[in-house]
């Protein structure tokens, strides 16, 4: 623990060799802090990239303990260091990181502060500019509504009594009072920032706007409803990829009638070649259904050929029986089943299977961004012999353990897709797991913590088109909320047949100019 001011002997007092010893033994306490901060964050990291799902409720609360130990600590190493004397603490200061330098596109607001002096305050002579010093402070402005007055003059003919006046403009919703600028902000800030719209009802009171719930449920309504359109859209050019990352999370919905909730399902389709070299635009869609079934994905892949990379949903059988979609399993299920095994038993099986995993993870990272042709041949050089002696190592440990025991049932898990696993091998196009689909569901997990459950059915449509358009509006690394205001202030009045032109990478260039 870094001395506070008071238990600091008299400095005066100390001679310069003391001095010295007295600044590092402060300087080891505080880069022990620090490394405990930045064990921190690589653990907060690795957890946030696990996190996922209904059985991640214990890993949030994980999360969420570590990042107030995080803080706490933060907030005290500069209180600790603010109570040091100058010479300690300017030493301290140094040591850490240079602060970057404010962002260039943010606007600059300039004040001059003038000396009190107009003379020389020694012999009263005149002053000249010789210079100035410069330096940027990061301030914010609390939300800032503003309403705009739509005025239509009418204009009337001396001769024959005719009377013209300008059109009124469109809004995105009828009649509505929103403008585009706020429904983009009421939507990421539920969808993207996970913030109920109850909460947002009482930030906007706070500033003096009565909001209430209902009426911006309504609004969330609308748009979505506005955007269906565009989703399709979307839809079409996700399904159009040879090969798609698919997975689905549960969503708690109110039933109507007895007020408990059901299980509904968003479906998650995503489409990013990038990996593979690909300058295709990546994009996700999300789809809602009910239940579980597997006409449900049967019905979104009705159209799609090609390779489906996703988990071992039993839902997906019927798919891969016709012959016009593959099947490509995901190593991070199998992964991570050894991994909790790992953490629970400490099983050398376990400990054995995550070293061999963790090499086919290693080619993976070296060959990132080459062209599909490059990885199939890298992996059939280097992956290939490395699955080869898993599956026997796989096979000669099965025989070795009980039928009915956990580490049995992930060994048989893996051999059981043992064909599938293989198959990125063969397609340079393909991943080795199915991650792109689980990161696209993480807002959904955030989300579902902090709102509980969507009102109805169409509330979970709604959900999934908002999903999609923020979702791939992040994937093509557009601002979602800038994205979406420009989409509203155009869609009302935008021909259908040329709607593909509101896609996230057709206004990129418009989005950059604003």
């Amino acid at each position: 623990m870094i001395a506070s001011r008071a238990l600091l002997p008299d400095l005066d007092a100390l001679d310069p060799n003391e001095l010295k010893a007295l600044i590092v033994s402060q300087h080891e306490l505080i880069v022990s802090r620090d490394s405990e901060i930045e064990q921190l964050k690589l653990l907060i990291a690795k957890l946030r990239r696990m996190q996922f799902g209904r059985s991640s409720e214990k890993l949030d609360r994980q999360i969420e303990q570590l990042e107030l130990r995080l803080e706490a600590l933060q907030q005290n190493d500069t209180e600790k260091v603010a109570a040091l004397p100058e010479p300690i603490a300017s030493a301290e200061r140094a040591a850490r990181p240079v602060r970057r330098p404010l962002p260039a596109h943010l606007p600059r607001e300039e004040r001059t502060y003038l000396p009190k002096q107009e003379a020389c305050p020694d012999c009263g002579g005149e002053l000249k500019h010789l210079g100035e010093d410069v330096s940027e402070m990061l301030e914010i402005e609390s939300i800032r509504f503003k309403v705009i007055r739509q005025v239509r003059p009418k204009l009337a003919c001396g001769c024959c009594d005719r009377i013209v006046q300008a059109e009124a403009p469109s809004r995105p919703i009828a009649r509505g009072v929103a403008g585009p600028g706020l429904l983009a902000h009421v939507l990421v800030s539920k969808f993207g920032d996970h913030l109920p719209l109850y909460r947002q009802s009482e930030i906007y009171a706070r500033q003096g706007v009565d909001l209430d719930r209902s009426t911006l449920a309504d609004w969330v309504c609308g748009t979505s409803q506005l955007f269906e359109p565009l989703v399709e859209a979307l839809r079409r050019h996700v399904m159009a990829a040879q090969k798609l990352h698919a997975d689905d999370t549960p969503v708690p919905v109110l039933a109507p009638g007895n007020g408990k909730t059901k299980t509904g399902r968003l479906w998650t389709y995503v489409r990013d070649d990038r990996p593979a070299g690909d300058q295709t635009p990546p994009a996700v869609w999300f789809a809602y259904s009910p239940d579980r079934k597997g006409e449900h994905p049967q019905a979104h892949l009705s159209k799609f050929q090609g390779t489906l990379q996703a988990d071992g949903y039993a839902g997906f059988e019927q798919i891969y029986e016709t012959g016009r979609i593959q099947e490509a399993a995901c190593w991070a299920h199998v992964r991570r089943k050894f991994y909790d095994l790992e953490v629970a038993h400490k099983s050398p099986v376990a400990v054995e299977a995550l070293r061999r995993i963790g090499e086919l993870y290693a080619v993976e990272s070296d060959i990132h961004g080459r062209s599909p042709e490059e990885r199939r041949e890298i992996r059939n050089a280097r992956s290939r012999p490395l699955l080869q002696s898993l599956k026997q190592w796989l096979e000669e440990t099965l025989v070795k353990l009980s039928k009915k025991s956990d580490t049995a049932m992930a060994v048989r898990y893996a051999l059981g897709r043992w064909e599938a696993l293989l198959r990125y091998c063969d397609d340079g196009h393909l991943e080795i797991d199915n991650n792109a689909a689980e990161r696209s569901l993480r807002a959904v997990a955030l989300g579902r913590k902090n709102y509980l459950f969507a009102g109805s059915d169409r509330g979970g449509e709604s959900a999934a088109t908002i999903y999609s358009l923020i979702g791939t509006a992040k994937l093509n690394g557009i601002d979602p909320e800038s994205y979406l205001r420009n989409v509203l202030s155009r869609i009302a009045e935008h021909p259908i047949n040329r709607i593909d032109e509101l896609l996230p990478w057709n206004l990129d260039a418009d989005l950059a100019e604003g």
